[in-house]
This record gives C-alpha cells, sequence and structure tokens, in this order.
C-alpha cells in the first residue's frame, strides 16, 4: 500500500490519480474531507501534527509520499518520521522545495531541511524532491481573469523555469513505485524560464481572448499578499521572484531524466486549466 498526504492538492491528487491508474492500493490522507478520488482509493482524514494518530495512517503502508502544508511549524519532523519507519514503511517520498538548496539561510524553509535530515536518516529508502516555482500559482490571478481579463503581478520580465504540478506528479510516482530512485535529490523545473508577462500571454492564448498585464510594485504585491500569507513566506516568495539566484534560473534535467521526456511548459498548463480562469 502507498500512503500520499496532502491527497487533496496540486500535486497530491494527480498523484493519487497516477498511482491508482497503474493498479496501486492507495490510502489519500488529507486534513478535510475529499471527494472525486478514484475508485478503490482508501480516504483517511488526519493531520501530521497529530503524532499519536499517525499509526493510524501509515499502518500497513509500504510507502509514504510526505508533504508538508504551509510551513509547518507545528509538526516534529523527527517523530513524523520516526512513526511512518515503526508501521513498516519501506520508503519514503518527500516533497520539499529548490530553495532548500539555493536559499541555505531561508527561515521559512527551515522545517523542510529539518524533513530531509529526518528522511535521510531513517533507515530506509527515501527520495526528496525539490520542486521549484509552481505553474499552478497563477491560479491567484483566476479572479481577477474572470472578472476584469487583467492580471496585476510584480517583476513582469524576471523569467524563471516553473514546474507542472503534474510532473511532480509523475516523478513523485515514479520513486514511490522504483527502487532505484532511492538516496536521490531531484530539482524540478518547466522546460524554459517563462515571466509572469509570459504566462499571462499564454493564458490569454489558451483562453481565445486578451488578458492585460498591469505591472505592480514589490511593495504592493507585498502589501496584497501578506492578508493571506505569513510575511517571511511572502518576503521569501518576492526575493525569489524578483531577484532569483543563477541556480534558481536554471532548467533542471532531473524531470526528463525520469520520465524520459522534457518537462511541460507553461502553455501546456494554462491550456489544461483555462476554465478557471474563463
Amino acid at each position: 500500500m502507498i500512503v500520499v498526504t496532502g491527497a487533496t492538492g496540486n500535486v497530491g491528487r494527480p498523484l493519487v490519480e497516477l498511482l491508482a491508474a497503474a493498479g496501486e492500493e492507495v490510502t489519500a490522507v488529507s486534513r478535510r474531507p475529499a471527494e472525486g478520488l478514484p475508485a478503490g482509493v482508501t480516504h483517511r482524514q488526519g493531520d501530521l501534527a497529530d503524532v499519536d494518530g499517525l499509526k493510524g495512517l501509515f499502518e500497513g503502508a509500504e510507502a509514504v509520499y510526505l508533504l508538508v502544508a504551509g510551513l509547518g511549524d507545528e509538526l516534529r519532523p523527527r517523530e513524523i518520521v520516526a512513526a511512518a519507519v515503526a508501521c513498516g514503511v519501506r520508503r519514503i517520498v518527500f516533497q520539499s522545495s529548490q530553495l532548500v538548496g539555493t536559499r541555505t539561510g531561508s527561515v521559512s524553509h527551515e522545517i523542510l531541511r529539518a524533513f530531509e535530515t529526518a528522511v535521510r536518516e531513517s533507515g530506509v529508502e527515501w527520495t526528496v524532491l525539490r520542486p521549484g516555482g509552481f505553474a499552478s500559482n497563477a491560479f491567484l490571478w483566476a479572479e481577477p481573469v474572470r472578472s476584469a481579463r487583467t492580471v496585476t503581478a510584480p517583476f513582469a520580465d524576471v523569467a524563471l523555469p516553473v514546474v507542472d504540478p503534474a510532473d511532480i506528479a509523475e516523478v513523485a510516482a515514479a520513486a514511490l513505485r522504483d527502487p532505484a530512485h532511492a538516496g536521490r535529490t531531484y530539482v524540478l523545473t518547466g522546460p524554459v524560464a517563462v515571466s509572469p508577462r509570459e504566462q499571462v500571454r499564454a493564458l490569454a492564448g489558451a483562453l481565445g481572448a486578451p488578458v492585460e498585464f498591469v505591472a505592480q510594485s514589490a511593495s504592493e504585491a507585498r502589501a496584497q499578499l501578506v492578508r493571506f500569507l505569513p510575511e517571511e513566506a511572502v518576503d521569501g516568495m518576492l526575493s525569489v521572484m524578483g531577484e532569483p539566484r543563477a541556480n534558481e534560473r536554471r532548467v533542471s534535467p532531473d524531470v526528463e531524466r525520469v520520465l524520459g521526456r522534457a518537462p511541460r511548459p507553461f502553455s501546456a498548463w494554462a491550456e489544461r486549466n483555462a476554465l478557471a480562469f474563463a
């Protein structure tokens, strides 16, 4: 059995679907009730912060996909990993972040560094995935695109190789099912760096309608984002978006290395999700 935590998110849901389609016995774990899961998938409602309840989530599993929601400050990485091992889990795939490697002093990513350490020292097979920025972050633009065919964003022409969550899910499925990926750390990006202005152009193409891009200052963006995200997360996000380092701009070969094909471009994500912006 394979347990997928964060099973209703942008990566977890397609991962559950991929594993179920491959004939795997899957348990989908989420904090809230889940709808629309594939036939045969078991759902368990649970929270990684509830260490005492982890036995009920992990028992009987051979492999676990471990995903931390939000900043994860309330979590205890070593205890969570130890609980999985105590339940007989033999393989852990952990979804981390590219910034763990590129921004080693980032306070907002300390919990992910701690999880990486706990997973690597667990004594079982492990794989760490470090995705860059998600193409699905563009969902933040969905409402203004629907209502006014407008996107307001900072750093209009700063390009980063954002990754399609569907590619993360495919790499995760491979790592969960194949021991050849044990002991590997994969950086996951898209095939080419794209700027916010170029992303909006791709959305317009997917919609078949013009979408206006309105440049925003960094301070304006910060004031908007801190309404629903922690300040330290916002500051880290804007730092990467506005002044990315060379290794954050670089396209990683790891998606193609694992899947045998190039990663999906942002335009493919836009076409697949156009209805959310229509």
